[in-house]
């Protein structure tokens, strides 16, 4: 039986390890900031509405998880040769809103809609005020070309999503997140699901009970490792 949340306890999740292989975990009428953290403390996320009537959000805790670790990820050498060539500006934080509004619009294969929509938009832009989500951005010629956003808490950063305007833009933001993360100690990188792109780019996939398991260790304490406002000032 499919639980829909109490929008009186924002908080409140069912046990994710008891939901199938798919990840259904739960649905709600809402986001709000509140249950996006406590969901990421429990390793779960929000991923699109249902399609139909009643629209309700969807959580997914899928197995496997797929995951990085930003010690082991793998560039190609043609991608090493952009990064030398500094073919792009990363910046951190400069454009959040904006950052996610690229990534709602970005068309992915097999996909006929975006799962972020203004109220998700919303509610992480929020988190962002919280100095909880943060992005990573591209540019060139002082355009935003590509990037990604994610919440970072404790040892982790949950990515979310990510766009890409020109070739290797997503893939340089990408290799900035884990050199940004690795040098402040962060274990995980929260893919989600599995992807061609993350695999190649060293992600793996790992049991779910596995990943729940690393979470509580993972994010205690609760704070970010990672001091965002001085990558965001540089």
């Amino acid at each position: 039986m499919l639980t829909l949340l109490d929008e009186r306890e924002p908080a409140w999740f069912p046990d994710p390890s008891l939901s199938d292989d798919q990840g259904l975990v739960a649905v709600s009428e809402s986001l709000g900031p509140e249950r996006i953290k406590s969901a990421y403390q429990r390793g779960i996320f929000p991923w699109m509405k249902m399609d139909f009537d009643p629209h309700f959000w969807c959580w997914f805790s899928p197995n496997p998880r797929m995951v990085l670790k930003p010690t082991e990820l793998k560039l190609s050498k043609s991608m090493e040769r952009v990064l030398r060539q500094n073919r792009f500006e990363i910046r951190v934080d400069s454009q959040f809103e904006e950052t996610m509004r690229a990534c709602a619009s970005s068309k992915r294969p097999n996909q006929e809609s975006t799962w972020i929509e203004e109220d998700m938009i919303r509610d992480y832009s929020q988190l962002h005020q919280e100095g909880i989500a943060h992005s990573i951005e591209a540019y060139e010629k002082n355009e935003l070309v590509g990037g990604l956003y994610g919440l970072a808490m404790g040892r982790v950063f949950f990515g979310e999503s990510m766009f890409h305007r020109k070739p290797n833009a997503s893939k340089a933001c990408f290799a900035h997140l884990a050199k940004v993360t690795e040098s402040e100690g962060v274990d995980l990188i929260d893919c989600q699901v599995h992807s061609k792109h993350l695999e190649s780019l060293g992600a793996r996939e790992i049991p779910r009970h596995e990943y729940l398991d690393s979470l509580p260790q993972l994010l205690a304490p609760l704070a970010s490792v990672v001091n965002w406002k001085r990558f965001s000032e540089t």
